[in-house]
C-alpha cells in the first residue's frame, strides 16, 4: 500500500503560549491521516505532514478551528 504524503503550511492565530501550541499539536497528531505536525509558536506557523488518501487539507483546517484556533488565509 503506497502512501500519498503531502505537507501543508499554515499560519494559525490564537496561540499565545506553549500550552496552546501543545494542545494544538496533540489534537493534530491524534487526527487520523495526519502523520506529524510541527508548530512554531513565535511565528504562528504550523506544518502538517499528512496522507492525502486519508485526510484533505480542508479537514486539517477544520480540525485546527475545532481546537479553538483561527487559520489565517
Amino acid at each position: 500500500m503506497s502512501q500519498h504524503t503531502d505537507t501543508l503550511e499554515l499560519t494559525v492565530d490564537g496561540m499565545r503560549c506553549g500550552g496552546c501550541s501543545g494542545r494544538l499539536k496533540k489534537a493534530l497528531d491524534g487526527t487520523d491521516g495526519i502523520q506529524s505536525s510541527d508548530i512554531v509558536l513565535e511565528t504562528k506557523r504550523v506544518t502538517v505532514s499528512f496522507d492525502t488518501a486519508r485526510i484533505a487539507p480542508a479537514a486539517i483546517r477544520e480540525r485546527i478551528e475545532e481546537t479553538g484556533f483561527t487559520v489565517v488565509y
